[in-house]
């Protein structure tokens, strides 16, 4: 009973049909590979780590003030969608680290009452901003942007690839014209 044969790639063994071309195919598929497993990982790794340091440093820039409200809350505004945002702007009044009353608008959650306390958050430049990401969600996301990146990067890379093999098709095409042409003047047909 005969062995199967390993599973090779039909370009790699002596063959004297292979073209140079079939050489030129196989190394560029093979390239794409390793450029995809070595390029991807390298880039999503990167993408993760800014992305955890962007994260770091917005929470770093930003600083929770509890505030008191000004006006109440308790109304609810719909979306077009017709789903509620629990979020509003707020009349708002809270003391600066200088010790000098302030007040100004800020988005705060709906359904307070005026006078309660509720915490806003301030960028490093002073104006109201978002809550930073916590440690947790910002490297959960920060791993989806590197997972992202890396797929993107490896689309790229196959896209480079299939424009290449079409390059080689073209030539493949001429080649095969030109045989035509030239075949049949040097005699018998074998197909």
């Amino acid at each position: 009973m005969r062995r199967p044969k390993p599973l090779r790639r039909r370009y790699w063994r002596s063959n004297p049909l292979r073209r140079g071309q079939d050489i030129v195919e196989t190394w560029i598929v093979l390239a794409m590979w390793v450029v995809i497993t070595l390029g991807g990982a390298l880039v999503g790794v990167v993408t993760a780590q800014d992305a955890e340091a962007s994260f770091a440093q917005l929470r770093h820039d930003r600083h929770s003030v509890r505030v008191v409200l000004v006006e109440s809350t308790t109304r609810v505004m719909q979306t077009v969608e017709g789903e509620t945002n629990r979020r509003v702007r707020a009349k708002i009044r809270w003391t600066a680290p200088d010790g000098s009353v302030r007040t100004g608008r800020a988005p705060v959650d709906s359904g307070h009452e005026a006078g309660s306390r509720v915490t806003v958050w301030l960028d490093s430049n002073g104006p109201f901003t978002e809550k930073p990401p916590a440690a947790k969600a910002a490297a959960v996301e920060a791993g989806t942007l590197g997972v992202g990146a890396a797929f993107a990067f490896g689309g790229l890379v196959s896209a480079a690839r299939r424009l290449a093999q079409w390059r080689l098709d073209q030539r493949r095409y001429r080649w095969g014209r030109a045989w035509d042409q030239v075949g049949p003047r040097r005699g018998r047909r074998t197909t």
